[in-house]
């Protein structure tokens, strides 16, 4: 089944750190670049970091820029998110996208609040 799967999600403090994972069947990961976006209840999705098919090249929004790192194990199949000093506004539904699929994950609720 092709599919992307999040997880990760939940509630932070402000300050506090979160990592979000998403995982990938069904298809070949390792082939594609692969991105996150989010969306705040009332906003537009957005993008917020994407990554090459290797690793070695990355992208951020300049929200996130310097606290945000994208990652990805192409043996696991597996892109991740790192969230570092974290603000009541990055509090959103966090989705993988895969863009030469054109295939999207469920999301995973990202909270931040004291």
């Amino acid at each position: 089944q092709v599919q992307l799967v999040e997880s990760g999600g939940g509630l932070v403090q402000p300050g506090g750190s979160l990592r979000v994972s998403c995982a990938a069947s069904g298809f070949t990961f390792s082939r594609f670049a692969m991105s996150w976006y989010r969306q705040a209840p009332g906003k537009e999705r957005e993008l917020v970091a994407e990554i090459n098919s290797g690793g070695g090249i990355t992208n951020y929004a300049d929200s996130v820029k310097g606290r945000f790192t994208i990652s990805r194990d192409n043996a696991k199949s597996t892109v991740y998110l790192q969230m570092n000093s974290l603000k009541p506004e990055d509090t959103a539904v966090y989705y993988c996208y895969a863009r030469g699929m054109k295939l999207w994950g469920q999301g995973t609720q990202v909270t931040v609040s004291s």
